[in-house]
C-alpha cells in the first residue's frame, strides 16, 4: 500500500510546502527539531487542517482541499503510536488490545490477534496491567493495539524517544517485523540515524517545512546537510550476510565478498542483514595497514570528497562491500594525497559497530 502526501500551510515560524509519494513499508520523516515532522503527522492524522493539500493511502483519500474532502480523525482508520505507550491503566494488556479491535469497522481486513500477539512477544503478559510493564513492554502493547484497530496507515511519532538504549534495542526488531510481515504502511518520525538505517523503506528528509532529500536510507544518511546531527549522523548502510559465529565472541559477515567482523550478534548463519557504519568510526590509509588491532580493512577507490565548512571532510570510498564513508580532516586528505580515483584502505574498528546499527535486511532489497 502506497502513501501520497501533499501539504501547504503557513505557520508562525515556518511555511510548510512539501509533497512526496512513498512505497509500501516504513516511510521515515527525518530532520532537525522544527523541520516540520510533527506538523506533517498532525496533518495526516487530522489534528491540523492545512490550507491546501491531499493525503491518500493506496488511493483512499483522507482529505483533498481541492475537492473539499475532509475526513475527521476518527474516520481516517489510523493507528497512532506515541512516544509513551498511553495504555489505559485500568485495563489489562488483553483488554487494551481488544480496545483497538473495537474501533475496527465492520468488513475491514483484520489482523489475526494470535499472530500479532506472537509477533510482538506479549502472550505472557496478557493478564497484567500497564503499571507492571516496562517501557519497552508498554510500547509493544501499544503497537499491537494500533495494529488490531485494522488501520489503513500507522503513525509512529518518535516511538523510541522515551526509552533507554536497552529498551530501544528491544523494540527495534518488532518494528522490523511490522515492516516486513504486515501490509499496513507506516509513517515514522525520528531524528536517530540508527533507526533510519534499520527501519526505513524510504526516507523523507525535511528542513524548514520543505523536502530536501527523498530516497533510500543509504543515500540520505550519506548527506551531512540533511541529518539532524550533521556530520555525526553521516554513515554508510551496507547489505551483509552472517557467515560464522566464532568462539572468541566475534561474528563474521560477508559484505559483497569482503569479510567484516563485529561483536557477536543474535542472528542466524545465512541471515541477511543491513548494518550502519558511522563515518566517524572509519579511518583511511593510502597503503595497506600493518600492525594494527583493527580487523576490518576494506580496499577501495575514492569516489568523492566533500569538504565541510570547518576542518573536516567526508570521503566516499567504493569498496566490494559497498560505499564506505569516512569523516577525516582536510589536512589528512592532503597528507594522504586522496583524490577521486585513487586507491585507499578503509579501516573500521570491530567494536565500533554497535548492536543498534545492525538490523534485518529489507525484503525488497
Amino acid at each position: 500500500m502506497s502513501l501520497s502526501v501533499r501539504l501547504q500551510h503557513e505557520l508562525p515560524d515556518m511555511q510548510l510546502d512539501l509533497s512526496f509519494d512513498a512505497p509500501p513499508g516504513v516511510t521515515v520523516l527525518f530532520g532537525r527539531s522544527g523541520s516540520g515532522k510533527t506538523t506533517v503527522v498532525n496533518a495526516v492524522a487530522g489534528l491540523l487542517r492545512p490550507a491546501a493539500g491531499r493525503v491518500a493511502v493506496d488511493g483512499w483519500e483522507l482529505f483533498d482541499t481541492e475537492q473539499g474532502l475532509w475526513l475527521p480523525p476518527h474516520r481516517r482508520r489510523l493507528g497512532y503510536i506515541f512516544q509513551e505507550g498511553r495504555l489505559f491503566p485500568h485495563l489489562t494488556v488483553r483488554q487494551n488490545l481488544s480496545y483497538g479491535r473495537w474501533f475496527a469497522p465492520k468488513g475491514a481486513r483484520r489482523e489475526n490477534p494470535d499472530k500479532v500477539i506472537e509477533m510482538l512477544g506479549i502472550g505472557h503478559m496478557l493478564n497484567r496491567r500497564p503499571a507492571g510493564l516496562s517501557g519497552g513492554e508498554k510500547q509493544r502493547v501499544a503497537i499491537g493495539r494500533a495494529l488490531l484497530a485494522s488501520p489503513r496507515l500507522i503513525l509512529a511519532d518518535e516511538p523510541l524517544a522515551a526509552l533507554d538504549d536497552a529498551r530501544k534495542a528491544e523494540i527495534l526488531p518488532y518494528f522490523e517485523r511490522l515492516r516486513d510481515e504486515v501490509s499496513v504502511p507506516i509513517l515514522y518520525v525520528t531524528h536517530a540515524a540508527a533507526e533510519v538505517a534499520r527501519l526505513a523503506t524510504s526516507v523523507v528528509a525535511l528542513q524548514d517545512g520543505k523536502v530536501v532529500r527523498h530516497g533510500p536510507a543509504s543515500d540520505v544518511l550519506a548527506d551531512p546537510s540533511v541529518a539532524p546531527a550533521g556530520v555525526r549522523a553521516v554513515g554508510a548502510v551496507l547489505q551483509v550476510k552472517v557467515c560464522e559465529h566464532h568462539a572468541d565472541g566475534l561474528t563474521e559477515l560477508d559484505a559483497g565478498g569482503a569479510r567484516l567482523f563485529l561483536p557477536r550478534i543474535p542472528h542466524q548463519i545465512g541471515e541477511d542483514l543491513r548494518i550502519r557504519i558511522p563515518a566517524q568510526e572509519v579511518i583511511l590509509s593510502n597503503k595497506r595497514p600493518e600492525g594494527l588491532s583493527a580487523l576490518n580493512m576494506l580496499e577501495g577507490v575514492v569516489d568523492s570528497i566533500r569538504a565541510g565548512e570547518g576542518p573536516g571532510a567526508i570521503v566516499s570510498v567504493k569498496t566490494p562491500a559497498g560505499p564506505i564513508l569516512a569523516r577525516v580532516t582536510r589536512r589528512s586528505v592532503a597528507a594522504l594525497g586522496l583524490e577521486p580515483g585513487c586507491v585507499c584502505f578503509a579501516v573500521i574498528k570491530t567494536v565500533a559497530l554497535a548492536p543498534q546499527d545492525v538490523g534485518g535486511r529489507l525484503n525488497a532489497s
